[in-house]
């Protein structure tokens, strides 16, 4: 776990930063420190593509943070439909009383993926979260004040989390020798992903951005949070000088030689549904479902 105390502005959260190496995640708790009050964001429910198996030993050591700091869950937060990790927001959200949240556009990516999956019954399912946010839509915990920002390019229902002087910017940035996220996945477009950059590197130069993933670059130790100066003086995908055609070219030629996540087309149905497994049928068997020859491999 990594610690990031306030700055001491007005509505700056403690942010503690836990990190998932099998899929390269960060998974956040951000805390007013006056009255413990806080939110998780993008936590990870733990899973095993060779055996298709599920465990929550990620969510628990939240679970065991959350409780030694005696903090108080409000919410339970994604950023977006996650196509590398299972969310755990439904188990922990359940575990801790906390309501969950998402963005409104997760109803879009319903829909793309019912199709992929060839299974109607996972489209059209609001009830799944207590709130579908929209751009712009702001909420409190305890004293810390939180902004939603639409920020899509990664996929079409990514959204920013602003809270204070951090802001959580999932896999939109990563830290600045890594660049930014792809945005190959289907509904994501590599113009609206510099848009939403560009949006994230408009705060003020202290900002704290903190990333949805990490993979230890060159075998450094691996890192979630660099400032918006940070980035602009070093990001190698966005940094002062860049351009948009520019960014264009480097992020979508970049894509073309990415494999596909070796979770994401057992994750996604899973994340559309907040983190929901399928229910058992009546012999207690539940199924995952893989879209066959709907994707290209990759070298």
């Amino acid at each position: 776990m990594q610690f990031y105390p306030s700055s001491g502005k007005t509505g700056s959260p403690d942010v503690a930063a836990f990190y998932d190496a099998a899929s390269g995640s960060w998974q956040y708790v951000a805390s007013d420190p006056a009255s413990g009050a806080a939110v998780i964001i993008d936590p990870v429910l733990d899973f095993d593509p060779a055996s298709a198996s599920t465990w929550t030993a990620s969510a628990d050591d939240i679970l065991a943070y959350v409780r030694d700091k005696g903090l108080a869950v409000d919410w339970v937060l994604d950023t977006h439909p996650h196509a590398d990790h299972f969310s755990s927001a439904a188990y922990l959200a359940a575990t801790l009383g906390a309501k969950q949240a998402i963005g409104s556009k997760v109803l879009d990516v319903q829909r793309i993926w019912s199709d992929l999956y060839a299974d109607e019954s996972l489209n059209g399912h609001p009830e799944y979260w207590d709130r579908l946010f929209a751009d712009g839509d702001e909420f409190a915990v305890g004293g810390l004040g939180i902004r939603v920002m639409l920020s899509t390019g990664h996929t079409l229902a990514s959204i920013t989390y602003v809270i204070g002087d951090a802001v959580f910017a999932h896999d939109t940035f990563m830290v600045p020798d890594s660049g930014t996220a792809r945005a190959d996945f289907p509904g994501g477009s590599s113009a609206e992903l510099w848009d939403s950059l560009q949006a994230i590197l408009a705060m003020p130069g202290d900002t704290r951005v903190f990333v949805g993933h990490d993979y230890g670059k060159d075998g450094r130790d691996v890192a979630c949070m660099a400032t918006v100066e940070e980035h602009k003086a070093q990001n190698i995908h966005v940094k002062d000088g860049s351009t948009k055609e520019g960014f264009i070219e480097t992020r979508d030629a970049r894509d073309a030689t990415l494999p596909l996540p070796d979770r994401m087309l057992y994750a996604l149905q899973i994340n559309i549904r907040g983190g929901r497994l399928p229910e058992p049928d009546e012999k207690g068997r539940a199924v995952l479902s893989v879209p066959l020859n709907r994707f290209e491999a990759k070298d």
